[in-house]
């Protein structure tokens, strides 16, 4: 039986062109390999699971490459890169700075910086988490940094370059990894899922995606769980119940009771999600954002905020040019308002109902509704 690979590592980008998501500091990186332009240390930062690790990996390859290609690529034939690919090279080093971040870490790694390459050009040395170094470790780094010998080159990474000392961020190249988009996400893992032979609709790698807020890592690992749960057939639907996503039919139905000033209607919506589990902030949150996508729905200059597949997309334009815009305005007012509220609340439930309430309100037929209640009265 062969032993299984997680898709995270399985599909781990290996070139600069494979990175998803990363161009123009892929582009940049490859230039400076191109026209002989390295600098002695480099900074890495951006959140988790952007590629920060990998572009480091991918860079020390690269440049230790006997055989480079016209744009910048290795070979991944000559001995350098195999050694590296066997994950056997003796010029790349990598510590992860987490748990090795005492002052006796940082003196062993620049001990090892006074050897020279036994192979290759370059020894890179590649910290990751640099930001849990201890002051000290800082101290006794700065002056290496600062003045390493001609062949070695420093990588550090981390996701919060704000606790990096200002000493430390003066004597590096910085380079700030992004969030990987929605759409980029949603076409590699219909790749990973083309490779693996697993059919996926694209509303459910949609929702893998937009779950994963910006990290790749974790849209890959989100994905074997799915994969794992359906047995290789992504549903839209096997995605809602595996990750609990509240289904977009609910926010529809809510808008359409809402536009029809059906207060009852609301209430026992909202009684239906909370008896599925759901907290009930998740379910404010989810309907603002609900709300700002429809707004943005309603224009074709707006679309390109808007990360939905295209079955979904429709739905929302048709829905949105029933909306108001000084509506739209108004509810998603009223929801981030409840938001704000909410932890505060006594009665988280009745101050669910009572938004639910006004937002039904907002339409004319809520208004039409309210006032013959008050004549009855």
């Amino acid at each position: 039986m062969d032993n299984y690979i997680v898709s995270a590592r399985k599909y781990r980008p290996a070139t600069f062109n494979s990175v998803v998501g990363q161009k123009s500091l892929t582009t940049t990186l490859k230039n400076a390999i191109l026209n002989n332009k390295l600098a002695h240390a480099y900074l890495f930062s951006g959140p988790r699971g952007v590629g920060k690790t990998t572009c480091a990996r991918i860079f020390a390859k690269t440049i230790n490459c006997f055989n480079r290609n016209t744009e910048g690529e290795a070979c991944n034939v000559c001995e350098s890169c195999q050694s590296f690919n066997d994950q056997r090279s003796l010029n790349i080093h990598e510590l992860d700075a987490a748990s090795n971040n005492s002052v006796d870490d940082i003196r062993s790694l620049i001990d090892q910086v006074r050897i020279p390459p036994q192979i290759g050009i370059y020894k890179v040395y590649i910290i990751d988490e640099v930001h849990m170094l201890s002051q000290q470790a800082f101290n006794a780094f700065l002056k290496t940094l600062e003045e390493p010998p001609h062949y070695v080159i420093f990588i550090l990474a981390t996701t919060e370059k704000h606790k990096v000392l200002a000493t430390i961020l003066s004597r590096c190249q910085i380079y700030d990894f992004t969030r990987i988009s929605i759409a980029d996400m949603v076409e590699h893992l219909q790749y990973v899922a083309s490779n693996e032979n697993i059919t996926a609709e694209p509303e459910a790698l949609n929702i893998i995606a937009q779950k994963a807020d910006g990290g790749l890592r974790d849209a890959l690992s989100i994905f074997d769980q799915i994969v794992s749960y359906t047995g290789g057939n992504i549903t839209y639907k096997s995605v809602i119940e595996n990750l609990n996503v509240l289904d977009y039919e609910y926010y529809f139905r809510l808008t359409d009771s809402m536009l029809n000033g059906e207060v009852r209607s609301c209430m026992l919506l909202l009684n239906e999600i909370l008896e599925k589990g759901f907290d009930g902030q998740h379910i404010i949150t989810g309907l603002a954002t609900h709300f700002r996508d429809l707004l943005v729905s309603k224009d074709e200059s707006t679309l390109v905020l808007f990360d939905v597949g295209a079955s979904i997309r429709e739905r929302y334009r048709a829905t949105a040019q029933r909306c108001p815009d000084l509506l739209l305005f108004q509810a998603i007012e009223l929801a981030n308002q409840c938001d704000l509220n909410y932890r505060e609340s006594r009665n988280k439930r009745l101050l669910l109902e009572l938004t639910f309430i006004q937002l039904c309100q907002l339409s004319d037929a809520g208004q039409t509704k309210s006032d013959d209640s008050k004549k009855k009265s």
